[in-house]
């Protein structure tokens, strides 16, 4: 199995700032990709951002150009920098990996706990 702790989230203003963390842990044989999604009340849970293992990464047009996310491969961690906040991305926000327990295991997905990011006008 496969862990996700994710922190960094809370209260911020609009225009403000923020950097969460997600660190997975376990039985890790490798990791095809760590994204972020997020949900809303009253909303379906939707991409935020991806990178993949050779480093390309994905952004919602919502996101993009305001929102930079990077993994250290080595720590087994993804961060989602997000600048330029504004209340639109408030929601509940939720780490996930594509990953494999052991050589020819087939990719599963993993989720965290999620983490919340309030924005206030």
């Amino acid at each position: 199995q496969v862990q996700l702790v994710e922190s960094g989230g809370g209260l911020v203003q609009a225009g403000g700032s923020l950097r969460l963390s997600c660190a997975a842990s376990g039985s890790i044989f490798s990791i095809n990709a760590m994204g972020w999604y997020r949900q809303a009340p009253g909303k379906q849970r939707e991409l935020v951002a991806r990178v993949i293992s050779g480093g390309d990464t994905i952004y919602s047009d919502s996101v993009k150009g305001r929102c930079t996310i990077s993994r250290d491969s080595a720590k087994n961690t993804v961060y989602l920098q997000m600048n330029n906040l504004n209340p639109e991305d408030t929601a509940v926000y939720y780490c996930n990996t594509l990953s494999r327990i052991s050589t020819g295991s087939p990719l599963q997905s993993y989720w965290g706990q999620g983490t919340q990011v309030t924005v206030t006008s």
